[in-house]
């Protein structure tokens, strides 16, 4: 039976709490994720901030339509800020119909994993349809 763990990749790319939104938006463009995990100093997870967060705090009807408000956003504010707390996990050995039902059920696009307290990895949607994929096509 395959598990998260067939499916994670390994050591994901995270930041740090107080890493400015300016930071978070160009990691994420830079690697081509969606999501980024919060990780603290000693590597325990706080949170996950989503390109929809950031989007969110930027588009906040507080922010005028200026670009240059849009940029001071991103430069005043953290990913602790806009981020989910405690998001939902997953253990590496979560079953890989568990890890589907979980993200069509929450509409999550990742899901964290997370062995005895550690972040070990991340599950995304693409993980799962790229183990779809590989499926053998019926008779």
């Amino acid at each position: 039976m395959l598990t998260a763990y067939d499916l994670m990749t390994i050591d994901p790319i995270t930041v740090k709490p107080d890493t400015p939104l300016l930071e978070v938006v160009a990691l994420m463009n830079k690697v081509g994720n969606r999501q980024l995990l919060v990780v603290t100093d000693d590597g325990a997870l706080v949170g996950i901030v989503t390109d929809r967060d950031v989007r969110l705090a930027v588009n906040s009807p507080l922010v005028t339509d200026e670009p240059l408000d849009r940029i001071q956003v991103l430069e005043q504010h953290t990913a602790v800020e806009c981020m989910t707390s405690d998001p939902k996990t997953i253990s590496s050995n979560t079953p890989i119909h568990k890890v589907a039902q979980l993200l069509s059920a929450y509409k999550y696009g990742a899901l964290p994993v997370v062995d005895d307290g550690q972040l070990v990895g991340i599950v995304t949607v693409t993980d799962l349809l790229n183990q779809m994929a590989l499926l053998p096509e019926p008779d």
